[in-house]
C-alpha cells in the first residue's frame, strides 16, 4: 500500500531530479485516479438536487410519519436511478490516498532514534553506506533508486530554496526572516483553497435545504484546514498546494460539463432548487433543513409532555371516615387469632410475670371495693 506510489515517486524524481516536481506529478496521478469519481459525485449530487421539489412535498405529506417518507424517498430513487450515496465516494477515495501520502512523506525524511538506531545501522552496513552518523533514513522506496541515494544520510530535504522536510512552525521558530516564506506558502494554500470553493459557491452547486450559515462553513471550512498546515512538513503543503491548484481545473471542468446550457443537468438543479426552496417558504413548519427538522421534533415533544394531564391526587381520609371504616375492618379481622399484647395486665389481675399485680382494680365486679362494702353493710 505504500511502497507502490513511493515506487512512483521515485520514478517521478528518476525523471526531474527535483522533489518539488516530483511531488506536483504524484498529486497530479492522483487527481487522475480521483476524478472518475468526483465527476460520479457530481452528477449523482445534481440528480439528488433535481428532485429536490418532489422530495419536499413527501416530506410535507408524510411529516408525522417518519417509516412512510422514507419509503416514498426510497421509490422515488428508484424511480429516477438515483443514488443517494453516489456523492460520498470522493470523500471516502480522498481518506486513504491522504494517510498513504503522508505517510510516504513523513517517511523520505525517516530519522531513526533510540531504540531504532541498532536496527538503521544494520540496513546501513547491508547497504555499503556510512553508519557512524545518522540522518535521513528513507521509508517505503529501494534502495537501488536515485531518490533513496540522494537523500540518505542527509539532514535537509532542499529545493525551491527550502528545506521540504521542515514545518512552517518550527522554521518560524528559528526566527521570522526564516519561517516567512514557509508561513507565505501556507497562506498561499488557503487562499487556492478560497479560490476553489468560491467556484463552487458561485454554481450554487449546494443543497436547498443548507442554511446560510451551513453554506458559509463549507466554504470556509477547507481554509480553516489550511491553518493546520503550518505543523506539517513543507513537503506536504506542497503536495496539497498541487492538488489544489489542479482541483481548480478539475472544478472548471465540471462548470463547463454540467452547465454548459439551460438544459443541462446543472442548470435543471439549479431550477429544482429555486423550487424546492420556495415550497419551504410557503410551508412555515417545513423549511430549515435536517437540523431544523429534528428542532421541531424536539420542541414538540415536550410541548406534548408539557400539555399533558397531570395525575389528580388522591384526598387523605378524614377522621371520620377513619372511624366509619373501622368497624367494617374489625368486622373483616374478628375471625382471625389474635394474641395478648405483652407488658399488660391480665384479666385475672396478674402482671406479665404471673405475680398479683398491685394496682387496685377498681370499677371491676368482685374486686377489693366491692369485698369491703359488702363488709360494712349491717
Amino acid at each position: 500500500m505504500f511502497e507502490a506510489p513511493a515506487w512512483l515517486l521515485a520514478k517521478f524524481y528518476d525523471f526531474t531530479g527535483d522533489y518539488t516536481i516530483s511531488i506536483a506529478l504524484i498529486a497530479l496521478v492522483v487527481m487522475l485516479i480521483i476524478t472518475p469519481l468526483t465527476l460520479k459525485s457530481t452528477k449523482g449530487m445534481l440528480e439528488m438536487q433535481r428532485l429536490a421539489p418532489e422530495m419536499r412535498k413527501l416530506q410535507q405529506q408524510h411529516r408525522n410519519d417518519r417509516v412512510k417518507l422514507n419509503e416514498e424517498m426510497m421509490k422515488l430513487y428508484q424511480e429516477h436511478k438515483v443514488n443517494p450515496m453516489s456523492s460520498c465516494l470522493p470523500l471516502v477515495a480522498q481518506m486513504p490516498v491522504f494517510i498513504i501520502m503522508f505517510r510516504i512523506l513523513h517517511g523520505l525524511t525517516y530519522r531513526p532514534v533510540g531504540a531504532a538506531r541498532p536496527a538503521a545501522r544494520a540496513v546501513l552496513i547491508a547497504a555499503g553506506r556510512d553508519s557512524s552518523e545518522f540522518g535521513f533514513l528513507p521509508r517505503y522506496i529501494s534502495h537501488q533508486t536515485e531518490l533513496f541515494d540522494s537523500l540518505v544520510g542527509q539532514r535537509e530535504m532542499n529545493s525551491i530554496g527550502l528545506d521540504l522536510a521542515r514545518s512552517a512552525a518550527t522554521a518560524l521558530g528559528d526566527g521570522f526572516a526564516t519561517g516567512l516564506p514557509y508561513a507565505l506558502l501556507v497562506v498561499a494554500l488557503g487562499g487556492i483553497y478560497f479560490l476553489q470553493q468560491r467556484m463552487v459557491a458561485a454554481r450554487a452547486a449546494v443543497s436547498p435545504t443548507m442554511s446560510a450559515s451551513q453554506q458559509k462553513l463549507m466554504q470556509y471550512l477547507p481554509v480553516v484546514f489550511a491553518i493546520f498546515q503550518v505543523f506539517f512538513l513543507l513537503g506536504l503543503v506542497i503536495y496539497y498546494m498541487a492538488q489544489a491548484i489542479f482541483r481548480i481545473v478539475q472544478q472548471a471542468y465540471i462548470t463547463k460539463r454540467f452547465y454548459g446550457h439551460d438544459e443541462s443537468l446543472g442548470r435543471q438543479a439549479q431550477r429544482a432548487g429555486e423550487t424546492a426552496r420556495e415550497l419551504a417558504k410557503q410551508d412555515p413548519d417545513g423549511g430549515g433543513g435536517m437540523f431544523a427538522q429534528a428542532r421541531r421534533e424536539l420542541s414538540s415533544a415536550k410541548g406534548a409532555g408539557a400539555t399533558a394531564p397531570k395525575p389528580k391526587a388522591t384526598a387523605k381520609p378524614t377522621a371520620t371516615t377513619a372511624t366509619s371504616s373501622a368497624p367494617a375492618r374489625s368486622s373483616r379481622t374478628s375471625t382471625k387469632r389474635t394474641t395478648e399484647p405483652k407488658n399488660r395486665p391480665t384479666p385475672t389481675g396478674r402482671g406479665a410475670a404471673g405475680r398479683p399485680s398491685s394496682r387496685p382494680q377498681s370499677g371491676r365486679p368482685g374486686g377489693s371495693r366491692a369485698k369491703n362494702s359488702s363488709k360494712r353493710r349491717p
